[in-house]
């Protein structure tokens, strides 16, 4: 090397990142539309993701709360395809499961309607079912009452009745001692539960006392439903044995299930749903990177005499590809950080609307802000190359 012949000086970090925004600096209003669309996808990502993480947290909340112990027994089939109704004594053979901790059982009263007064169209019952209900139903089940209290022994055998959480919000009663036309005749509203979560059919039910049912009502004494509760450890054991204790001679003709199925199946519909949303925002992120690397296809057009001037100076190829190259992964990067935070925002507010524990995985963050310079480095990779590809007469010649 002679020692006339001049080196380039080599840009460090802190020139190129001054170099690079440069560009960022003199054009704000088309930095902060191209960074919009990265923005929203980014945005999207981590809003979507960090709902379902709070959506899952109280769902194992609920789940830990109302339990997983919880088995039900409802009449099934017979072989003309006929429903077959379970044995009266259903639920003291239950209860003679030794892992079985508690039993309780309702019956459906058909013939018996609700309705707010006596006035009311025999035909606008509203679709509330009227249930016998045995005594210890709130213990096993998990109920928990909204207002008033749960039937005793005395009342019971008396027309009073407890309404679920959607009853009474249909009847329009919010405090216990109004009356109900109940099959024909007044009944005393005692107490009104809140929604049950692994019992639904008893939001939208009337709960009479088992004697009441039978003395005024007509109920026949067969339980339609059987809820019991069971050691943890012995669940699938005692689910195994349920059928054949409740019906010794026909145990194909009883269905047994595990309410707590159903809420974690419904939990994964919920997060197949939010794969879903979490592809659209990654789609509308793919849109915002093209964006982007329009945006630097035309920065290179408009700059073609910056690239020719630098040139002449003695900027290399390298440094103006460089230079480029930083510009779209800023912008990019500008654009994830927004998007990110906006994102966390939304969630968090969202969570707190819906009382949920705010929970924001710091993967998704950090995943978004990288996916974001990932698709800054890839969409200005092209027009750096062809900024660098530009010689100096040609750009400086340029209109």
């Amino acid at each position: 090397m002679s020692s006339g012949q001049l080196v380039p000086h080599r840009l460090g970090p802190a020139d190129t990142v001054r170099v690079g925004s440069a560009g960022l600096r003199v054009r704000p209003a088309r930095v902060v539309l191209s960074a919009l669309g990265i923005a929203i996808g980014i945005a999207a990502m981590v809003a979507v993701i960090a709902i379902s993480s709070s959506s899952q947290a109280a769902f194992n909340a609920r789940l830990a709360s109302v339990g997983t112990n919880l088995l039900t027994v409802t009449p099934g089939k017979d072989f003309l395809g006929k429903p077959a109704p379970l044995p009266e004594s259903s639920v003291g053979m239950v209860e003679r499961i030794a892992p079985v901790d508690s039993a309780s059982a309702t019956g459906s009263v058909d013939d018996a309607h609700v309705y707010r007064n006596d006035h009311i169209p025999q035909e606008a019952s509203g679709g509330i079912g009227v249930l016998a209900t045995g005594l210890d139903l709130p213990t096993t089940v998990g109920l928990h009452l909204a207002a008033g209290t749960w039937l005793n022994a005395a009342q019971a055998r008396y027309p009073t009745v407890v309404l679920g959480a959607t009853t009474a919000e249909l009847l329009g009663i919010t405090h216990p001692g109004n009356r109900i036309w109940l099959g024909g005749q007044w009944f005393t509203v005692t107490g009104i539960l809140h929604k049950a979560p692994l019992a639904p059919e008893l939001d939208t039910s009337a709960l009479v006392g088992w004697d009441a049912a039978k003395r005024l009502l007509g109920f026949d004494g067969r339980p339609t439903q059987i809820y019991l509760r069971s050691a943890d450890s012995k669940v699938g054991q005692v689910r195994d044995v349920l059928a054949a204790t409740v019906n010794p001679e026909n145990p194909s003709e009883v269905t047994v299930s595990r309410p707590s199925d159903a809420l974690t199946a419904k939990q994964a519909a919920n997060n197949a749903f939010t794969s879903l949303l979490v592809g659209i925002g990654g789609i509308a992120l793919l849109v915002g990177g093209v964006g982007v690397a329009n945006t630097m296809v035309i920065a290179v057009l408009e700059r073609r005499g910056e690239i020719g001037l630098r040139r002449s100076l003695g900027a290399t190829r390298a440094q103006i590809r460089t230079q480029f190259l930083t510009e779209s992964v800023l912008l990019s990067t500008l654009g994830g950080a927004s998007g990110a935070a906006l994102g966390a925002v939304a969630s968090a507010g969202y969570a707190v609307y819906q009382g949920w524990q705010v929970v924001i995985p710091p993967w998704a963050l950090g995943v978004g802000v990288g996916a974001t310079i990932a698709i800054g480095a890839f969409a200005g990779l092209w027009p750096a190359v062809r900024a660098a590809r530009l010689a100096p007469r040609e750009a400086l010649s340029s209109p």
